[in-house]
């Protein structure tokens, strides 16, 4: 089916977004599980499966309106040195997510494009429940401070 041409920009602009938000997570990862912090290791991974399960959903839907998903766009990540900057930078990338996702759906129902629409709004779920567990994370920082945070982030 061909799909309008403004949508499939708009999901490639999403595509890009996911595929960046992937490798900044897992080079979060990989820093928490070489700093041995387990926990932090596998809820950040966790978050990168799902934006790969994001960006293949993308992908499908581009293919579908007969588009080409441009997969060699990234958009510049933020690595953070440290457990807290990682939660900040990780938390500006799920913003910018949500507003984009907000935008593509706006879009799709100007333009009609119902399927896409529906898709838009799974995905924005799931975007916002990343960013309410980053914030969970963010405020167990502040509350118990970041001592007592990491030592909980260990098993």
């Amino acid at each position: 089916m061909k799909g309008n041409e403004k949508i499939i920009k708009d999901l490639n602009a999403r595509l890009a977004e996911e595929l960046t938000a992937i490798s900044q997570y897992m080079v979060h990862a990989e820093m928490c599980d070489n700093w041995q912090y387990k926990r932090l290791d596998g809820m950040i991974q966790k978050r990168a499966v799902d934006e790969m399960k994001h960006a293949e959903k993308l992908i499908a839907r581009i293919l579908f309106l007969e588009g080409i998903p441009i997969v060699s766009n990234l958009n510049k990540m933020h690595i953070g040195a440290e457990i807290p900057k990682m939660h900040q930078n990780d938390h500006e990338a799920e913003e910018g997510a949500i507003k984009g996702y907000n935008e593509s759906i706006r879009l799709a129902v100007e333009v009609g494009d119902n399927g896409s629409r529906e898709l838009l709004e799974s995905i924005l779920k799931d975007e916002e429940a990343h960013i309410d567990l980053i914030e969970a994370q963010l405020d167990q920082i502040k509350q118990m401070g970041l001592p007592n945070y990491l030592v909980e982030q260990l098993d």
